[in-house]
Protein backbone atom coordinates (compact mmCIF):
# COMPACT_ATOMS: atom_id res chain seq x y z
CA UNK A 1 0.00 0.00 0.00
CA UNK A 2 1.43 3.47 -0.77
CA UNK A 3 1.56 5.91 2.11
CA UNK A 4 -1.31 8.28 1.71
CA UNK A 5 -0.05 12.34 2.00
CA UNK A 6 -1.77 14.59 4.64
CA UNK A 7 -1.30 17.76 4.55
CA UNK A 8 -4.15 19.22 7.41
CA UNK A 9 -3.69 19.11 10.87
CA UNK A 10 -7.83 18.56 10.71
CA UNK A 11 -7.54 15.17 9.02
CA UNK A 12 -9.81 12.78 10.79
CA UNK A 13 -6.95 9.68 10.78
CA UNK A 14 -4.65 12.79 12.47
CA UNK A 15 -7.55 13.67 15.14
CA UNK A 16 -7.93 9.95 16.02
CA UNK A 17 -3.79 9.77 16.53
CA UNK A 18 -3.95 12.92 18.41
CA UNK A 19 -6.86 11.52 20.61
CA UNK A 20 -4.21 9.03 22.17
CA UNK A 21 -3.04 11.37 24.20
CA UNK A 22 -6.08 10.60 26.44
CA UNK A 23 -5.93 7.58 28.82
CA UNK A 24 -9.09 7.08 27.67
CA UNK A 25 -9.14 6.64 23.96
CA UNK A 26 -6.06 4.35 24.58
CA UNK A 27 -7.79 1.90 26.74
CA UNK A 28 -10.83 1.70 23.86
CA UNK A 29 -8.31 1.33 21.03
CA UNK A 30 -5.31 -0.44 22.42
CA UNK A 31 -2.86 1.54 20.89
CA UNK A 32 -0.21 4.43 21.82
CA UNK A 33 2.33 6.88 20.44
CA UNK A 34 5.98 6.78 20.34
CA UNK A 35 7.75 9.91 18.95
CA UNK A 36 11.29 9.55 17.46
CA UNK A 37 12.68 7.41 14.35
CA UNK A 38 15.22 5.41 17.07
CA UNK A 39 11.80 4.26 19.00
CA UNK A 40 9.71 3.06 16.04
CA UNK A 41 12.73 1.32 14.86
CA UNK A 42 13.63 -0.27 18.05
CA UNK A 43 9.32 -1.48 18.46
CA UNK A 44 9.85 -3.16 15.04
CA UNK A 45 13.16 -4.53 15.33
CA UNK A 46 10.88 -6.48 18.71
CA UNK A 47 8.09 -7.65 16.76
CA UNK A 48 5.69 -4.99 17.78
CA UNK A 49 2.65 -4.40 15.38
CA UNK A 50 2.75 -0.51 14.05
CA UNK A 51 -0.67 0.46 12.80
CA UNK A 52 0.33 4.49 11.80
CA UNK A 53 4.03 5.87 10.70
CA UNK A 54 3.49 9.63 10.20
CA UNK A 55 7.03 10.88 8.83
CA UNK A 56 7.95 14.13 7.61
CA UNK A 57 7.28 14.20 3.71
CA UNK A 58 11.41 15.53 3.19
CA UNK A 59 12.52 11.54 5.06
CA UNK A 60 10.62 10.06 2.50
CA UNK A 61 13.71 8.76 0.65
CA UNK A 62 15.86 7.96 3.78
CA UNK A 63 16.31 4.10 3.91
CA UNK A 64 15.23 3.79 7.40
CA UNK A 65 11.51 5.52 6.14
CA UNK A 66 11.23 2.96 3.65
CA UNK A 67 11.87 0.25 5.79
CA UNK A 68 9.40 1.51 8.51
CA UNK A 69 6.58 2.09 5.33
CA UNK A 70 7.46 -1.64 4.55
CA UNK A 71 6.75 -2.69 8.08
CA UNK A 72 4.05 -0.87 8.90
CA UNK A 73 2.20 -2.10 5.49
CA UNK A 74 3.24 -5.84 6.96
CA UNK A 75 1.33 -4.84 9.57
CA UNK A 76 -1.53 -3.87 7.94
CA UNK A 77 -0.76 -0.23 9.24
CA UNK A 78 -1.04 2.72 7.43
CA UNK A 79 1.76 5.15 6.09
CA UNK A 80 1.31 8.58 6.31
CA UNK A 81 3.92 11.19 4.69
CA UNK A 82 2.71 14.46 6.06
CA UNK A 83 4.22 18.13 6.76
CA UNK A 84 5.19 20.51 10.18
CA UNK A 85 1.53 21.32 10.77
CA UNK A 86 0.58 17.84 10.57
CA UNK A 87 3.25 16.86 13.41
CA UNK A 88 3.10 19.74 15.50
CA UNK A 89 -0.36 18.62 16.02
CA UNK A 90 -0.02 15.20 16.72
CA UNK A 91 3.42 15.72 18.90
CA UNK A 92 3.18 17.17 22.07
CA UNK A 93 6.72 18.60 21.72
CA UNK A 94 7.96 22.08 20.92
CA UNK A 95 10.28 20.68 18.68
CA UNK A 96 8.37 17.67 17.30
CA UNK A 97 10.27 14.74 16.03
CA UNK A 98 10.04 13.78 12.06
CA UNK A 99 8.68 10.22 13.13
CA UNK A 100 5.70 9.23 15.02
CA UNK A 101 4.49 5.80 15.22
CA UNK A 102 1.22 4.40 16.41
CA UNK A 103 1.69 0.88 18.22
CA UNK A 104 -0.22 -1.90 19.91
CA UNK A 105 -0.15 -2.17 23.26
CA UNK A 106 0.81 -5.43 25.10
CA UNK A 107 0.08 -6.65 28.90
CA UNK A 108 0.67 -9.79 29.91
CA UNK A 109 -0.92 -11.75 32.58
CA UNK A 110 0.72 -12.87 36.52
CA UNK A 111 -0.19 -16.88 34.90
CA UNK A 112 2.76 -16.34 32.71
CA UNK A 113 5.09 -15.96 34.69
CA UNK A 114 7.40 -19.37 35.33
CA UNK A 115 7.61 -19.38 38.88
CA UNK A 116 10.36 -22.50 38.56
CA UNK A 117 12.74 -20.21 36.73
CA UNK A 118 15.27 -19.10 39.40
CA UNK A 119 16.77 -17.17 37.08
CA UNK A 120 14.05 -14.92 36.70
CA UNK A 121 13.58 -10.98 38.64
CA UNK A 122 10.73 -9.22 38.46
CA UNK A 123 9.99 -5.08 40.14
CA UNK A 124 6.29 -4.71 41.25
CA UNK A 125 4.85 -1.72 41.61
CA UNK A 126 2.25 -0.22 43.80
CA UNK A 127 0.13 2.63 42.75
CA UNK A 128 2.88 4.54 40.87
CA UNK A 129 1.61 7.83 40.21
CA UNK A 130 4.42 9.86 37.99
CA UNK A 131 4.83 8.62 34.10
CA UNK A 132 7.74 9.87 34.36
CA UNK A 133 9.09 8.08 37.37
CA UNK A 134 7.20 4.76 35.42
CA UNK A 135 9.12 4.91 32.25
CA UNK A 136 12.42 5.54 34.17
CA UNK A 137 12.11 2.50 36.27
CA UNK A 138 11.33 0.29 32.80
CA UNK A 139 14.22 1.82 30.80
CA UNK A 140 16.55 1.12 34.10
CA UNK A 141 15.21 -2.32 34.32
CA UNK A 142 15.91 -3.17 30.80
CA UNK A 143 18.99 -1.65 31.65
CA UNK A 144 19.73 -4.50 34.11
CA UNK A 145 18.18 -7.26 32.64
CA UNK A 146 15.82 -8.03 34.90
CA UNK A 147 12.73 -9.55 33.71
CA UNK A 148 9.09 -7.29 33.81
CA UNK A 149 7.10 -4.77 35.72
CA UNK A 150 4.21 -5.67 37.64
CA UNK A 151 1.83 -3.02 37.97
CA UNK A 152 -0.58 -3.27 41.17
CA UNK A 153 -3.82 -2.10 41.25
CA UNK A 154 -4.39 1.91 39.71
CA UNK A 155 -0.78 2.71 38.46
CA UNK A 156 -0.57 5.63 35.80
CA UNK A 157 -0.55 4.49 32.52
CA UNK A 158 2.55 2.87 30.94
CA UNK A 159 1.32 3.77 27.54
CA UNK A 160 0.99 7.61 28.43
CA UNK A 161 2.97 9.85 25.34
CA UNK A 162 5.11 10.86 29.00
CA UNK A 163 6.17 7.62 30.33
CA UNK A 164 6.36 6.40 26.83
CA UNK A 165 9.40 9.10 26.09
CA UNK A 166 10.74 8.58 29.80
CA UNK A 167 11.41 4.87 28.43
CA UNK A 168 13.27 5.74 25.25
CA UNK A 169 11.93 2.73 23.60
CA UNK A 170 12.23 0.29 26.38
CA UNK A 171 8.65 -0.40 26.67
CA UNK A 172 9.12 -2.75 24.03
CA UNK A 173 11.44 -4.88 25.52
CA UNK A 174 10.33 -5.08 29.25
CA UNK A 175 7.45 -7.16 29.76
CA UNK A 176 4.67 -5.25 31.03
CA UNK A 177 2.05 -7.16 34.15
CA UNK A 178 -1.01 -6.27 35.71
CA UNK A 179 -2.50 -7.28 38.78
CA UNK A 180 -4.89 -6.07 41.42
CA UNK A 181 -3.70 -6.13 44.84
CA UNK A 182 -5.64 -9.59 45.79
CA UNK A 183 -4.59 -11.21 42.49
CA UNK A 184 -0.83 -10.38 43.17
CA UNK A 185 -1.35 -11.38 46.93
CA UNK A 186 -2.59 -14.74 46.00
CA UNK A 187 -0.09 -15.74 43.01
CA UNK A 188 2.80 -14.80 45.05
CA UNK A 189 1.82 -17.30 47.92
CA UNK A 190 4.00 -20.07 46.64
CA UNK A 191 6.85 -17.70 45.19
CA UNK A 192 10.04 -20.10 45.89
CA UNK A 193 11.98 -17.26 45.87
CA UNK A 194 12.54 -13.66 48.17
CA UNK A 195 9.84 -11.26 48.00
CA UNK A 196 11.75 -8.07 49.17
CA UNK A 197 10.13 -4.64 50.24
CA UNK A 198 11.39 -1.45 50.68
CA UNK A 199 9.79 0.17 53.52
CA UNK A 200 11.49 2.56 56.50
CA UNK A 201 9.44 -0.38 58.93
CA UNK A 202 10.96 -3.02 60.40
CA UNK A 203 13.38 -3.23 57.11
CA UNK A 204 17.26 -3.52 57.07
CA UNK A 205 20.22 -1.84 55.21
CA UNK A 206 20.00 -3.16 52.18
CA UNK A 207 23.83 -3.85 51.66
CA UNK A 208 23.39 -6.61 53.84
CA UNK A 209 21.16 -8.66 51.52
CA UNK A 210 22.19 -11.21 49.61
CA UNK A 211 18.58 -12.03 47.70
CA UNK A 212 17.14 -15.61 46.84
CA UNK A 213 16.40 -15.92 43.23
CA UNK A 214 13.89 -15.89 41.90
CA UNK A 215 13.20 -12.13 43.15
CA UNK A 216 10.22 -10.00 43.33
CA UNK A 217 11.47 -6.27 44.38
CA UNK A 218 8.27 -4.40 45.95
CA UNK A 219 8.24 -0.36 45.36
CA UNK A 220 5.51 1.81 47.09
CA UNK A 221 3.07 4.74 45.80
CA UNK A 222 5.50 7.93 46.06
CA UNK A 223 3.68 9.52 48.52
CA UNK A 224 2.43 6.72 50.67
CA UNK A 225 5.19 4.16 50.43
CA UNK A 226 4.30 0.35 50.17
CA UNK A 227 1.37 -0.93 51.71
CA UNK A 228 0.51 -2.88 54.90
CA UNK A 229 -0.57 -5.81 52.72
CA UNK A 230 2.70 -6.17 50.33
CA UNK A 231 4.93 -5.31 53.48
CA UNK A 232 3.10 -8.71 54.53
CA UNK A 233 3.95 -10.90 52.30
CA UNK A 234 7.75 -9.62 52.27
CA UNK A 235 10.39 -12.42 52.75
CA UNK A 236 12.75 -9.80 53.67
CA UNK A 237 12.20 -5.36 53.91
CA UNK A 238 14.76 -3.32 53.04
CA UNK A 239 15.84 0.71 53.36
CA UNK A 240 17.86 3.02 51.91
CA UNK A 241 19.81 5.08 54.13
CA UNK A 242 19.51 8.92 54.59
CA UNK A 243 22.78 10.36 55.48
CA UNK A 244 22.02 14.15 54.64
CA UNK A 245 18.63 16.29 55.13
CA UNK A 246 16.97 14.87 52.63
CA UNK A 247 14.49 11.98 54.49
CA UNK A 248 13.74 10.21 51.38
CA UNK A 249 14.40 9.79 47.55
CA UNK A 250 12.49 9.90 44.65
CA UNK A 251 11.06 6.19 43.38
CA UNK A 252 12.77 5.95 40.07
CA UNK A 253 16.35 6.83 41.66
CA UNK A 254 15.67 3.97 44.68
CA UNK A 255 14.59 1.82 42.53
CA UNK A 256 17.68 1.91 40.22
CA UNK A 257 19.73 1.87 43.28
CA UNK A 258 18.09 -1.39 44.64
CA UNK A 259 17.99 -2.96 41.37
CA UNK A 260 21.41 -2.82 40.75
CA UNK A 261 22.39 -3.45 44.29
CA UNK A 262 20.38 -6.86 44.41
CA UNK A 263 20.85 -8.20 41.07
CA UNK A 264 24.45 -7.02 40.01
CA UNK A 265 26.03 -10.07 42.33
CA UNK A 266 24.28 -12.59 39.92
CA UNK A 267 25.85 -11.09 37.07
Amino acid sequence: MHPKLITSPSNPIIKDIKSLDQRKRRKETGLFLVEGLRSVIEGMELGASLKYIAYHTDSKEKEDIKRCVSYCNNCGGLALEVNDLVLEKISRKDNPQSVIGVFEQKFHKLSEINKNDTNRSYIVLEQVRDPGNLGTIIRTIDAVGADGVILIDQCCDPYSVECIRATMGSTFSVPIFTATLDEFKSWAKDWTGDIIGTTLQSSIDFREVTPKKPLLLMMGNEQAGLSEDLRGIATTCIRLPMNGRADSLNLSVATGICLYALLEPWK
